[in-house]
């Protein structure tokens, strides 16, 4: 069964990356697969912990030595149970409390017409003008909002700005490379980032003093090509944007509206300042962000006579905006990688892969090709779990350097994982959901796009290993 475990972590990423085809939510895939390797650890706990004389499960003994008395199921499940899963559950609801109270934010703001004003901002009817304006917008938005959130947004405005589909679909796609190349310099601009900082694997201005170049040189490349090969010079817009009707929100004044866009971004934004600073978690930063939005919007409905209309928008009920399929998702991988790392079996593989590549630069390059038809959480996941932070010390190799906190392999696969995903469409959340929301077809994106977010990737990649391997 110890090799039954990987085969079935495998089948379960597949399913996750062909879910278009198999019509099976990818939540509920991750969720199966996290129980089922959790069942089979527990079946096979003799021959897992004790055959093969797990070091986590020595080292569980000797710092509870009142436990080598009790029979050896009640070892094992004190070990699987309140040790283990108990231990993996802390981390992930760590990253889980920060991916829901983030999209929480951007919800709120959105839904109060906070992100309307980007639409007059960027508004033109030259098609290549447009292009730098969407692209440029997409890759800052990324690294403050997140670019799952970014590409929603920016899809919504180009709604508004491209009535014309033809148009749009080749402005969607450049926004799918622009918001994964905005996510990746950001500690907060991918959930793959999100884990590496929250881990303790890279610290916030590291990142973004390594990756920012790297990054804008990743978008930079395929934007320049898309300036000249998609549009003619001159070429405009074959439908003009219609004029917007300002639906507003029921008695809400255009300051309360910006303090709202203010409160929030800086929500998102202070979050590496806050954890500096307090030593505390993120999730606690980006709590008390939206602890202090949710009592300015409360006393500001608390205002309004037309109680109807302002519930509406309270954050009591926009609670159920929160995408809880995608959190289940989440779960459902972070657990699964999690009973892999208990069972030894990522030990092993971070064993073989030190042997015969050897080569940490290589090693996260290759991820990052992998993500583009593999989830980059399930793999960003794993590979944590195959390389636990090194303390720096003396006597580190230069090999094992690479693996401390903000160590190049770290870094590297920032930038690798998160841009990486945009080689194929179904690479990434963003791809995926912009995917969903514009009905684009995978081969369109291949024959188009794909060769583009390549150039990029290996772009970016190269401008990183000349300035900092």
């Amino acid at each position: 069964m110890f090799v039954l475990m990987p085969i079935v972590f495998f089948i379960g990423v597949l399913a996750i990356a062909f879910e278009d085809k198999i019509k099976i939510n990818k939540a509920a895939v991750a969720l199966l697969m996290a129980v089922s390797l959790w069942i089979i650890m527990m079946l096979d706990a003799y021959d897992i912990f004790i055959e093969r004389s797990s070091v986590l499960y020595q080292t569980f003994l000797a710092e509870n030595p009142a436990m080598a008395d009790l029979p050896l199921k009640e070892q094992f499940v004190n070990f699987i149970s309140n040790r283990s899963i108990v231990y993996h559950l802390g981390n992930v609801s760590e990253t889980l409390f920060f991916v829901m109270c983030s999209m929480l934010i951007v919800d709120i703001v959105d839904k109060h017409g906070g992100f309307k004003s980007a639409t007059q901002l960027i508004q033109t009817a030259n098609k290549r003008k447009l292009l730098w304006y969407i692209c440029f917008s997409t890759f800052i938005f990324s690294a403050f909002l997140d670019n799952l959130a970014a590409a929603i947004v920016l899809i919504a405005v180009l709604r508004k700005l491209v009535p014309d589909r033809s148009d749009r679909l080749k402005y969607a796609c450049m926004v799918i490379i622009s918001a994964n190349a905005g996510g990746a310099w950001s500690p907060i601009g991918d959930v793959t980032t999100i884990l590496l900082w929250v881990g303790g694997n890279i610290t916030a201005m590291h990142q973004v003093g390594h990756i920012f170049i790297p990054a804008f040189v990743n978008m930079m490349v395929p934007l320049t090509i898309a300036h000249f090969w998609l549009f003619k010079k001159g070429a405009r817009l074959r439908v003009e944007p219609l004029p917007e009707i300002e639906e507003g929100v029921p008695n809400i004044t255009m300051q309360s509206r910006r303090m709202i866009l203010v409160i929030g971004i800086l929500s998102l934004a202070l979050v590496p300042v806050f954890q500096s600073l307090t030593g505390l978690p993120p999730f606690m930063g980006v709590l008390l962000g939206l602890v202090i939005l949710w009592i300015y919007t409360d006393v500001m409905y608390s205002r309004t006579t037309r109680v109807e209309e302002s519930d509406k928008l309270r954050i009591s009920a926009l609670l159920s905006n929160i995408d809880l399929s995608t959190i289940f998702f989440f779960l459902g991988v972070l657990m699964s990688v999690g009973a892999l790392e208990t069972a030894g079996q990522l030990g092993l593989l971070s064993t073989y892969l030190d042997t015969s590549v050897h080569d940490p630069y290589l090693i996260a390059f290759v991820i990052g090709v992998m993500s583009s038809c593999i989830d980059n959480v399930a793999l960003v996941a794993a590979t944590m779990g195959m390389y636990p932070v090194a303390q720096a010390t003396a006597e580190l190799s230069p090999y094992a350097m690479h693996f401390v906190r903000d160590g190049g392999f770290w870094t590297f696969l920032a930038y690798c994982a998160v841009t990486g995903g945009s080689i194929l469409i179904i690479g990434s959340a963003t791809g995926v959901t912009v995917m969903g929301l514009e009905k684009i077809d995978f081969m369109y994106y291949l024959k188009r796009f794909s060769i583009l977010a390549l150039l990029g990737y290996l772009a970016g990649a190269g401008v990183y290993l000349l300035l900092f391997a």
